[in-house]
């Protein structure tokens, strides 16, 4: 794994297994897969089902809904460690080049909102960073998902989420810079 899901978040005892196997999003794991298995064997079943990128967004989501909020926490700043490092600036490349998020007093997604717009294709996994940052909720995460293009969920989250405050722009950089490194490359360059 490119983070370490450390097992003992994935607590076995019936909280925790029994809103697994009550999640209504799929991919869904059936009882079956996990019925008589122990920790390790659940979490191979859990990063099988929900692959590497998705599956400590989903244990960080269980533990919150059983109450586990401080497990969740601790999980989801493991993840954050291991994907990227938070800045005000942000290191491009090979480390060398500082580029500034703020030019001419405006913020990077501000200046290209409309090419983001357009061009933004891989929006998923960035609406997951958002929500494992707390920049949105599962409600508006949902949502959002619900929307029928890119285009329109780029344009909700311009409309609400990224209008709350600098930080939630620069988790939204940040997460374009892993998930879109080309197009933030070419738009950096005009």
């Amino acid at each position: 794994l490119s983070y370490k899901l450390d097992v003992s978040y994935i607590n076995c005892n019936l909280k925790f297994y029994h809103k697994l196997l009550d999640r209504r999003i799929e991919p869904r794991i059936r009882r079956q897969r996990i019925e008589d298995k122990d920790r390790l064997d659940i979490a191979d079943v859990m990063i099988s089902t929900f692959t590497e990128a998705k599956v400590v967004h989903v244990v960080v989501e269980i533990l919150r809904d059983i109450g586990c909020n401080q497990e969740a926490a601790d999980l989801s700043k493991v993840k954050l460690r291991g994907r990227r490092q938070p800045s005000n600036d942000f290191l491009m490349g090979n480390g060398q080049t500082k580029v500034n998020k703020r030019t001419n007093g405006k913020h990077f997604v501000d200046r290209h909102k409309v090419e983001l717009i357009r061009r933004v294709s891989n929006i998923g996994p960035i609406l997951d960073d958002l929500l494992d940052e707390d920049v949105i909720q599962q409600e508006v995460y949902e949502q959002i998902r619900a929307l029928p293009t890119t285009q329109d969920k780029i344009r909700e989250l311009y409309s609400g989420p990224l209008k709350a405050s600098e930080a939630c722009k620069d988790i939204f950089y940040e997460s374009l810079q892993i998930h879109e490194k080309f197009l933030i490359d070419d738009l950096k360059d005009k």
